[in-house]
């Protein structure tokens, strides 16, 4: 196994691929240094000197600064470098060559899907309960409770013995019509003993902590956040609780869902606290709205569908020096792979892109895509410094104790998900992916906030990468976590899918991982395995308020 990599031609630093002695000569020919110190795995090292102000070169690409004289074999860390990125400019959009992947052995490939009337398709089939508002909480909270306990008997609450006691009445064949007449009656009942529900993932409850206070943007923002998840593929059909006089009207959800599917014709459910009085009332109706469109829900089946109607958003979180040499270009090549096969991919976490904003921008398949693309990026990191940050400010203390010293490091190799292919869109928060192909989405670096925003753009699965763990998963769409190295994976397999240390190790090769990965893909979205995050319920929803997270 090699003890150091040297990424790209051109970089004057190479990384530490497990921990290294001080003295040690390491690398052969011209990538061979004697450290000067102890090099934890995963680090970088200083290939040739380094004087004071000279740049720092890593994927080929500028990744800092160094802020003193580095002698050749010391470990870079944020005492001598210091985050910089090279100049960028909208020149040579739409003139790039990709040379697509070979991709035969995925031509035919299938997976069992929920096909829906907008030509999308579903790797599940929920059902989803949300507030518009902060208010509604609680309320989203009770319904929770009835329905969580549906097939867990106890409790004594009332909307529980309200959905047990319309269970029973179901199960003795009453009609749709006599359910929702239903009204419950003074005296015992019986609980059900099985799901009725075979076709059904589950029911998911997404709170948050917006809908009012806020500006009109911040209102209209939300809305389009949770038409992206009424409208998605996973989604069979949504209860909706309003207050009534929040700045989130239903008006505005509806204009974001009719702007999305002018034609969207799944069950939805709006119910307004103030308008129909008692909270009793209010819950009771949405009971029955919700039990009876589960009935309805219940009739839709698994059906083959193509490769190409996946889309994959790629996302990372806690990561490591390892994540850009492993997990995060296998990723890449999945998504490359799928791209060829006619499927769609999502790149989002903006301030990770900080530092490749050229090759991105040349990629763009327009110089009109181009320039959007630097626009979004220049002004969210004008909002972040306004406010005394920056992207330069993005790496987390993990990030750093792993290698990842500045934030340019860390974007080249996140920017490795999303592959080598043109950039078909550049799709502004929190918009909707309509092009197959790689598509770049604004969203923060924040790991939840980002995979919501790309799940509401209608990735169907996610792929998202870490070398230091992360339980983060979403509510609708499977979450496929990927460890970067193997000592993460065999110390939290509880939490992650698949592992990638064994490029680390020499023992795979980026597209055999890659083909593994697919392969996963495809029995997930089938629905023939549950990854962790699935496992565990780990339903992670925080919409991004329109203003500086990184």
């Amino acid at each position: 196994m090699r003890n150091v990599l040297r990424v790209h031609a051109s970089d004057n630093v190479l990384v530490a691929l497990s921990d290294l002695e001080a003295g040690a000569m390491v690398g052969t020919g011209e990538d061979s240094v004697e450290l000067r110190g102890a090099v934890p795995a995963k680090h970088k090292i200083a290939l040739s000197a380094i004087p004071r102000g000279e740049l720092l070169y890593m994927y080929g690409i500028c990744v800092g600064v160094a802020t003193e004289d580095i002698p050749a074999g010391s470990l870079i860390t944020t005492g001598n470098v210091r985050h910089a990125t090279g100049s960028y400019s909208v020149n040579g959009a739409g003139n790039m060559a990709w040379e697509q992947p070979d991709v035969s052995k995925w031509r035919g490939r299938t997976f069992m899907g929920y096909h829906r009337a907008d030509g999308r398709v579903g790797t599940a089939n929920y059902w989803i309960v949300l507030p518009l508002v902060f208010c509604e909480n609680r309320n989203v909270d009770a319904i929770r409770d009835a329905f969580n306990d549906l097939f867990n008997p106890g409790g004594g609450l009332y909307y529980k013995r309200f959905l047990h006691e319309l269970s029973r009445q179901h199960q003795q064949g009453k009609s749709m019509e006599e359910l929702l007449r239903y009204e419950l009656p003074e005296g015992g009942y019986e609980y059900p003993e099985s799901s009725l529900f075979p076709n059904i993932d589950g029911i998911k409850f997404l709170t948050h902590a917006m809908g009012c206070g806020g500006t009109r943007d911040d209102a209209r923002t939300l809305c389009g956040l949770l038409a992206g998840y009424i409208t998605h593929p996973n989604v069979a059909g949504a209860t909706v609780l309003s207050l009534g006089c929040q700045n989130a009207q239903i008006a505005l959800l509806k204009n974001e869902i009719a702007a999305r599917f002018p034609e969207y014709d799944r069950p939805l459910h709006f119910l307004e606290q103030q308008q129909m009085g008692s909270e009793k009332k209010m819950l009771s109706e949405a009971l029955k709205l919700t039990y009876t469109g589960l009935i309805k829900a219940n009739e839709q089946v698994r059906q083959p569908a193509p490769i190409s109607k996946l889309c994959l958003g790629m996302e990372c979180g806690g990561s490591d020096g390892f994540s850009g040499i492993s997990a995060n270009p296998a990723v890449g090549k999945v998504a490359d792979k799928l791209v060829a096969s006619g499927g769609s991919v999502i790149l989002s976490e903006f301030p990770e892109l900080c530092g490749v904003e050229q090759e991105l921008s040349d990629r763009c398949v327009s110089r009109e895509l181009a320039a959007r693309f630097l626009e979004l990026m220049q002004n969210y990191n004008q909002r972040a410094k306004a406010v005394g940050s920056g992207f330069d400010a993005n790496p987390s203390p993990g990030n750093i104790r792993d290698g990842l010293v500045t934030d340019a490091i860390k974007s080249a190799g996140a920017a490795r998900k999303g592959g080598s292919s043109p950039v078909v869109d550049v799709l502004d928060y929190p918009e909707l992916v309509r092009k197959p192909g790689l598509n770049l989405l604004c969203t923060p670096g924040n790991d939840v906030e980002s995979t919501t925003a790309e799940v509401a753009a209608g990735a169907n699965i996610v792929l998202f990468t870490t070398g230091l763990g992360t339980p983060t998963g979403n509510p609708i769409a499977p979450v496929i976590k990927i460890s970067s190295n193997t000592s993460l994976f065999r110390r939290m397999r509880d939490i992650i899918d698949i592992d990638s240390g064994s490029i680390i190790e020499g023992k795979e090769s980026l597209d055999e991982v890659s083909d593994r990965m697919l392969e996963y893909v495809l029995e997930v979205a089938s629905g023939n395995r549950k990854t962790k995050a699935q496992q565990l319920s780990q339903d992670d929803f925080i919409p991004w308020k329109r203003g500086v997270s990184l």
